[in-house]
């Protein structure tokens, strides 16, 4: 069956204006309307949990981290700016089973938030902190997460310059700007002690997380972003990496290139020598 001429240029035009959409999809990272979210168990006398991030109103869950324990940070996640849920449940608990803690907070465009539980096991929450993005130019970022129990009060140098006086247990300090460079962090408090040597490159941020460990005090580096496109970095190297279940990617895009591609094979639309799709291979 031949198609009549309009007919033909109608789809013809159609077929092309969506491959044209297709090729020029930015990537996942800079699409716009999306910001991150990483997850973080930062209560030192708290069980492992399962964690479960869902859309507002959706019952299920768009990602579960299972036996998060203390001290894990997991990497940034990209999500659809919107409001959102997280929801901790003991490890291995029934997704039905009521969650031990819960709280809804928005993602906006372009905006990066760490949820962490905090604090003793007893008076347990979620926080969610806006990480910052901006950087400075030759200058690097830092903040620091107090989650050491056993040391409730600290004080916090970096390179010789006081970051935090008596810093207590659950507390975050804000960003301050540091010089780049090689920096020894040191932290002292309650007869006990501990140090870390920074790499700190200009125009990079970092949260400096204090933490219990067996031989006292144990400071973990985030680098929360990098570069000129300030983009969101991973968790730490405790992090849960390939544990997490993320978003499938949508086939969509390329089910569209075979529609499209379809179309114009039946337009019966002939071509002096072939054209390649955007990213193809030639043969």
């Amino acid at each position: 069956m031949r198609l009549a001429g309009k007919s033909r240029y109608v789809l013809a035009a159609i077929a092309v204006m969506l491959l044209a959409s297709l090729g020029g999809a930015a990537p996942a990272w800079a699409s716009p309307g999306t910001g991150w979210v990483r997850l973080a168990h930062l209560s030192p006398n708290t069980p492992a949990v399962d964690v479960y991030l869902y859309s507002f109103g959706d019952s299920h869950a768009r990602l579960v981290l299972p036996h998060v324990s203390y001290g894990t940070v997991s990497p940034y996640q990209e999500l659809p700016a919107g409001e959102y849920t997280v929801s901790m449940r003991p490890a291995g608990a029934s997704p039905a089973q009521r969650p031990v803690l819960s709280t809804s907070f928005w993602v906006r465009r372009a905006g990066a938030y760490t949820v962490a539980g905090m604090g003793p096991a007893a008076g347990l929450r979620l926080r969610v902190l806006t990480d910052t993005l901006t950087m400075r130019t030759g200058q690097a970022l830092v903040r620091v997460i107090q989650a050491s129990m056993r040391r409730t009060v600290v004080g916090v140098t970096l390179g010789g310059t006081m970051v935090a006086q008596k810093l207590r247990f659950a507390s975050v300090t804000p960003y301050q700007a540091v010089t780049a460079g090689s920096r020894i962090m040191r932290v002292t408090g309650d007869g006990a002690a501990a140090s870390l040597r920074l790499s700190l490159p200009s125009d990079t941020v970092h949260t400096l997380v204090l933490l219990d460990s067996a031989g006292g005090l144990r400071i973990t580096d985030l680098e929360d972003a990098a570069g000129s496109q300030v983009l969101p970095r991973g968790g730490a190297a405790t992090g849960l990496g390939g544990t997490a279940r993320r978003p499938a990617s949508s086939p969509l895009p390329w089910l569209g290139v075979i529609v499209a591609g379809g179309l114009l094979a039946g337009l019966g639309i002939r071509r002096r020598r072939p054209v390649a799709l955007p990213g193809a291979r030639r043969p």
